[in-house]
């Protein structure tokens, strides 16, 4: 008996801290462009929370679109999670457009905010170049195939999801709940929870799971700081200021050797540059032209065009900067302020601090030895045909050059030569 009350005791105290551990649901931000750092992000948040036995994950959603890859590699970790996703478009004027169509649909629970939109799925070339009839079908029918079977997948709507690829169709938060694209519209996430709890969903596995959600302990995870560096970096405008900043820093310290620190950070800025558009789909079309204009404006400082190269620079130098990383694709081109604002400082770096770099490398001495060759002075003595001269305020000993016969005082003379402390002039 004494055995049978001790088991008791211990099954109930075992039971204590189970019974006090409250629910806990993970949420993460994906915001901006989708890239590889969003990816990378998502699939630590769904592992965390796995490890954790969360009751759910929350990704709250607010992109323009953003690589087909990197949403790929998002929706899988999705579709594979044995912790049920609730993805929620938030907040108020957000919106879920191209990859995060693909993405919110992928949720076990899909919710919007009031405000909110969904929509224009249709794939577009990243490189800003025109896609082949044939090439644009298949790349628009593998979409479409990919939208069908999560909204299958999720029992959502699959002709509403493949018009959103095809015709780029875009609805509001209330169209979606009606048209069944979404489950429902919360206005914030306490709302939200408890809308969903005592839902039941499915997960990785076919494992049926019910949500207990409502009070559930919320845990933020935002992306930490590789996440956060490597997502800034995927940035169009700024990928495009890296390679600007490297690229000049580099010309900088080649025309004023010695100046160190251009050089040290315009090889760092490259280097960040370089790994930015590794992950950005660039048009090479676009990047040749971009390093035409910079070249045109550098042989400009060299040679006399009478503004024929900076002109035809500046013109490549903008078309280059519009087609780099491709206008077409969402959340991809490079905005327009960027573009003029490069463009003025680019013209003012050439003409003004390589301009003036250059010139002064080539400028002729003025001071020293090397700077009298080819002063004019006054012949203080008879050079007969050695004597006195004054050259710059300072008198020196002179000799007349060979064939110049003897120069009278008071002669102006012409500094052909230094050597040592005696000058060899000629009539001026």
């Amino acid at each position: 008996m004494n055995k049978l009350v001790l088991l008791s005791l211990l099954l109930a105290l075992a039971a204590l801290p189970a019974a006090g551990l409250a629910a806990q649901v993970y949420v993460l931000d994906v915001t901006g462009v989708i890239d590889p750092p969003t990816a990378g992000y998502v699939e630590r948040g769904l592992e965390t929370a796995a490890r954790a036995k969360a009751a759910a994950v929350v990704i709250r959603i607010d992109t323009p679109g953003g690589l087909m890859q990197s949403m790929r590699d998002i929706t899988q970790d999705m579709l594979a999670s044995r912790v049920p996703v609730i993805t929620y478009v938030w907040p108020r004027g957000a919106r879920a457009g191209s990859a995060g169509v693909f993405i919110t649909m992928a949720g076990n629970v899909a919710a919007m905010a009031p405000g909110t939109n969904i929509g224009a799925a249709h794939p577009v070339a990243g490189t800003g170049e025109p896609i082949e009839s044939e090439m644009k079908r298949k790349i628009t029918n593998d979409a479409v195939a990919q939208i069908r079977a999560i909204a299958e997948e999720r029992k959502r709507n699959a002709e509403w999801a493949e018009k959103a690829v095809r015709e780029s169709v875009s609805i509001t938060n209330r169209q979606a709940v009606k048209l069944q694209v979404v489950d429902l519209t919360a206005p914030d996430l306490g709302a939200l929870l408890r809308a969903v709890d005592g839902r039941q969903v499915v997960v990785a596995g076919n494992r049926k799971v019910t949500l207990h959600t409502a009070g559930a302990e919320q845990v933020f995870l935002p992306p930490n700081f590789r996440e956060k560096l490597l997502h800034a970096l995927s940035d169009p405008n700024l990928a495009y200021i890296l390679l600007l900043v490297g690229v000049y820093g580099l010309i900088f310290e080649l025309s004023n050797p010695g100046a160190i620190f251009p050089g040290v950070a315009g090889g760092i800025c490259l280097i960040l540059a370089f790994y930015s558009l590794a992950v950005l789909p660039i048009s090479y079309a676009g990047l040749a032209l971009l390093l035409l204009g910079i070249g045109l404006l550098v042989a400009d400082v060299f040679a006399t065009s009478h503004g024929v190269l900076t002109v035809g620079g500046i013109i490549a130098f903008v078309a280059g900067s519009v087609m780099l990383t491709g206008a077409r694709g969402p959340g991809l081109a490079i905005a327009w302020p960027v573009i003029i604002s490069a463009a003025v400082v680019t013209l003012v770096f050439f003409l003004l601090v390589v301009g003036l770099g250059v010139r002064a490398q080539f400028r002729k001495v003025t001071t020293g030895a090397e700077g009298l060759v080819g002063a004019v002075g006054v012949a203080r003595t008879d050079l007969a045909p050695e004597g006195t001269v004054m050259v710059q305020g300072e008198l020196w000993k002179a000799r007349a050059a060979e064939g110049k016969g003897s120069l009278a005082a008071g002669s102006r003379i012409k500094v052909l030569a230094v050597e040592g402390f005696e000058l060899t002039v000629e009539p001026a």
